[in-house]
Order: structure tokens, then sequence, then C-alpha cells
């Protein structure tokens, strides 16, 4: 009984993690989106805006829920920046030098560039990411001594993101916040010495979902950023645009971990939705599904994921009416997917398929 429970649960973390692969490809592909649709100078701003509003809403409560909130602010920060992007399975590194100096590195390959996307991704880009909010951690404790020295960016051809809190001996100017020192580079990583979780409180049913929303989170943030930088309808498009590309390329690795077979891929309506009844299921959404004459009406009862958005706008419904366009495609060709218009653009959603 044990095995068999111990099973399930693998194949319940598998699922998530191919919905934490879907939305982290969003994200990515949304990024390389604007930076290609609309130039570096719109990529940045939205990706600072999108930065500062994460670092805004969840450092300091992160802080507090890692058990780091006692700890002297360059070491908390950093320490925040290594557990917190461990959860969601980004490979870091943490390296203490003093109480009032410590290192982070983000050592390739890098999590949010993924594969190839790190060539799409222009310098400023990064620096916008840097500045929405590692520069920002030090006015959100309330220590404007504290600032961040960024030595390596990889998309420069560096071999990593690096760069250290350091808190000074004087409060700092806004551009004084986060500074480069390219001639600098961080001490070697010691995994012995690095931060852990304590067991008791993160145990593995717990890491496999931080790990899975850890992905979504940066969604449930670029879309309604998306909306308030460039308006609803190039929003839309942006967002749509997304995710019938991503949706496209990524419905056959996701089929395969829904371990769904080759008949996934067959091109049927039936099998599209019974695909999605294992995606909703995965995003801990409600669906109800019913059929009639080789058509399929998908009432999607809930959004989880944008639920309590307080700034949600019927646009971010562009990221799903793309993601499944795209990964009906995907499935096989002409599978219709409609979204009924819905009454305040929020769920209930209702879907016909075929």
């Amino acid at each position: 009984m044990v095995g068999r429970q111990d099973s399930e649960h693998e194949a319940q973390w598998a699922k998530w993690r191919s919905v934490a692969d879907l939305y982290h490809a969003f994200f990515t592909g949304l990024i390389l989106t604007v930076v290609s649709r609309r130039g570096t100078a719109d990529a940045a701003e939205f990706v600072f805006r999108v930065f500062r509003r994460q670092q805004q809403e969840r450092f300091l409560p992160g802080l507090v829920k890692l058990g780091l909130d006692h700890l002297p602010p360059a070491v908390a920060a950093a320490r925040y920046h290594y557990l917190s992007n461990w959860i969601g399975g980004v490979h870091v590194e943490y390296m203490h030098e003093t109480d009032r100096k410590a290192w982070i590195r983000y050592p390739p390959p890098r999590w949010i560039w993924r594969g190839t996307a790190i060539c799409g991704v222009p310098g400023e880009v990064s620096r916008a990411m840097l500045r929405g909010w590692h520069a920002n951690n030090g006015v959100a404790l309330g220590n404007l001594n504290l600032g961040f020295v960024c030595t390596k960016q990889s998309v420069d051809g560096q071999d990593g993101l690096e760069g250290y809190y350091c808190e000074y001996d004087h409060p700092l100017e806004l551009d004084a916040r986060l500074v480069f020192a390219r001639h600098l580079e961080s001490p070697q990583f010691d995994p012995a010495t690095a931060p852990a979780l304590p067991v008791d409180s993160w145990p593995k049913p717990r890491l496999e979902k931080a790990y899975r929303n850890y992905a979504m989170e940066y969604v449930k943030t670029a879309a309604p950023v998306m909306v308030q930088v460039f308006g609803p309808e190039d929003a839309a498009y942006l967002l749509h645009l997304t995710g019938k590309l991503i949706g496209m390329q990524y419905f056959h690795e996701i089929a395969k971990s829904f371990a769904m077979g080759q008949g996934a891929a067959q091109g049927s309506a039936k099998d599209f939705v019974a695909f999605l009844r294992v995606l909703f299921e995965s995003q801990d959404d409600v669906a109800e599904i019913s059929a009639s004459e080789g058509a399929f009406e998908v009432r999607q009862q809930s959004w989880k994921l944008m639920a309590d958005v307080g700034d949600y706008h019927p646009a971010c419904a562009s990221v799903l009416t793309g993601l499944f366009e795209g990964l009906a495609a995907g499935c096989g060709r002409h599978i219709p997917v409609h979204l009924k218009p819905p009454v305040g653009g929020k769920a209930p959603f209702v879907w016909s398929i075929g």
C-alpha cells in the first residue's frame, strides 16, 4: 500500500513539474516576445515592473516564511535569493563573506533564460531585473545603506550572473543601489556551508508544490503588469501570441509527463479534452466537461492563479486562450478552441472544443 501511495505521489509531482515547465516557458517566451515585437527598451521596462512588483509583494513575507528576518540585512537578502530560488529549481549559490557582505551567484545554465532563449536577451533586460528586485531590498528593509554590486551577467557572455549585497556606512542614493564591478569575482561556493531549509517544515510534498507555484507566479505577476504597461489591446495580443507559440512547442512534452501516451497526439478533440482535464487538475482548477455530437463544452469553474489579483483585467485571459489554442494545435490539426465571452472577464470560463 505504501509503495502504491509513493507511486501516486511521484505521478502527481511529475504533473506539477510539467505545469511548472509550461509556465516557466511562457514567462521566458513572453519576455522574448516583447523584445522581438516591441524592442529592448519596452522589454526592459516590462521586466523591471514585473520584478519590482514581485519584490514588493513577496520579499518581506518570504523572509519570515524562510526564517531569515532576524539576520543582518546583507545576509538576509542574499540568503533569501538562495533559498527561494532553490525551492523553484533554480541553480544558485551563496557565499557569506561578512555580516555586511554576502554573495549570490547564478551559474549556467540560467533558469530564466532557458536553453537557446539566452541568445535573445539583451543586457539591458537583465539589468532591469536587478534594478527591479535586488536594488530595492534595502528600501524594503528600511535600510538605505544596503545595495547590490553586480560583478557578472551571463547574457553579456560572462560565466553566470553574480554579485554581492553590501551594507555601507552611509545611505545610498537611488542610482547607487545597483552598481557594477566587473573586475571582481565571487568566492568559490561550498555546498557544505550553504543555508538549508528545515526538513520538518518543508517536507517533500510542500517542496514539490512550491516548485510548481514558483514558475506559475511569474505569469501571475507578468500578465497584469503587461496590461498596465502596454494597455489592454497590445497586452492581449502579446499574451495570446506567446501562449500559442509556447503551447504548440510544449504540448508533446507535457502530454508525455501526463502519461497520456501517443493517443493524445492523434488529433482528436476527445484527446485534447482529456489532456485539459489533467492540466486543470494539476494547476488546482475545477472544470466540468460535457460532450455532444463530437463536440465538448468545458466549464472552467476557477482560475486559481489569478483569483486574488487586485488589478486583474479581462485581457489577462489571453494567457489561457493563447495557451489552449497552441496546445490544441500541438495535439493535432483542426481542433477548434473557442472561449465564450466571460462575464467580467473572469472565471467561470466556458470553452467549446471541436
